[in-house]
């Protein structure tokens, strides 16, 4: 037996809340973005949370407004997979930089963390042989008994539960909720993951409808998004005439029969070493060829996903900040062409 096995043995309960701090100093590096806030701070720019009301739901909504004398295109921005984060707001704070009035909803907005099972209420099973067995779960397909490890498929079952909560759900409804609700990104990402696509769309309609409402929207409207985001807002694409213009960053492509409904061109942003994603590329370019939209892909070598949140990053690699960079430039020029 090594001796790190040892130790583990003799010094369960040091060895876990050495391993917990160990993560928590990681996430709150990775996670945090106390250099988004710290940039945030320094905004001049008016910033607010509002509540769009619709269906009897309501969505917390960031909204940062531009300094300038007259009338401004509305930009909905659709958060990554990890929920309205401090770099989210960063990115709706820098885009009202330049002349926009910029929504971002968080989309979590009434639910909270699933309430998770205590490891007390799970019971430990002793260490078993390999044991054949065959019932209806456990039979393979030619009828004869599978065999498992008792304590492996205990395992398996109770990281499934642990996972999802109690009651099995990712999450809750909870009042207020929204993503701040949640005690670690890994709650943030399963909640997102979780989200219902009609409720999603229903979400981005009404914050659309309230932001063309404002008395300082021009009526142009864009949608952009970032990773879960980017897919979403190539799909609000597919469900929404009166867009001006559509901002996809590295996220998956709606089907091929849904893009015939686009009206709006669309600006894909993608990382070279980003292959899930990029794999999908050349098919949506067909497909939105024979649907006869606009398509315009840009892949930025070297750069990874999630490119423009780390490419703002204190510890930013030189690939991933020159993708922000020239993402970031892209994007508001293209912005100009609508005001």
């Amino acid at each position: 037996m090594s001796q790190h096995h040892l130790v583990f043995r003799r010094f369960p309960s040091l060895v876990c809340a050495l391993l917990f701090f160990a993560c928590s100093l990681l996430c709150n590096q990775a996670c945090g973005q106390s250099w988004a806030k710290a940039k945030l701070g320094d905004s001049p720019r008016h910033r607010e949370y509002i509540t769009v009301t619709h269906d009897g739901r309501n969505v917390t909504t960031y909204v940062v407004y531009p300094e300038v004398s007259g009338k401004a295109p509305v930009v909905i921005l659709i958060h990554e997979i990890f929920g309205l984060s401090d770099w989210m707001k960063l990115q709706a704070d820098e885009l009202a930089a330049k002349g926009y009035i910029v929504l971002a909803p968080d989309l979590l907005t009434g639910l909270g963390p699933a309430p998770k099972m205590s490891m007390q209420s799970v019971p430990v099973l002793p260490q078993s042989p390999l044991i054949p067995t065959c019932d209806p779960v456990n039979c393979g397909a030619d009828g004869k008994p599978l065999v498992y490890h008792p304590n492996e498929e205990h395992a398996h079952m109770m990281d499934k539960q642990m996972q999802m909560g109690a009651q099995g759900a990712a999450a809750v409804p909870a009042n207020p909720g929204g993503t701040d609700a949640f005690p670690d990104q890994d709650g943030v990402v399963r909640a997102v993951m979780s989200l219902r696509p009609e409720q999603v769309i229903a979400d981005l309609n009404a914050v659309a409808d309230y932001g063309k409402s404002i008395p300082s929207a021009s009526g142009k409207l864009a949608v952009g998004g970032f990773c879960w985001g980017g897919g979403k807002a190539f799909d609000f694409a597919t469900r929404r005439a009166d867009l001006s213009a559509v901002f996809s960053f590295y996220g998956p492509p709606p089907a091929a029969a849904a893009m015939v409904k686009i009206t709006a061109p669309v600006y894909g942003f993608y990382a070279g070493n980003d292959a899930r994603i990029g794999a999908m590329i050349p098919q949506a370019i067909v497909d939105m060829k024979a649907a006869g939209k606009f398509y315009e892909p840009v892949t930025y070598e070297g750069a990874g996903h999630g490119f423009m949140r780390a490419g703002q990053a204190p510890d930013a690699s030189p690939a991933n900040k020159k993708a922000f960079d020239e993402g970031f430039a892209r994007m508001v020029k293209e912005l100009g062409k609508i005001k």
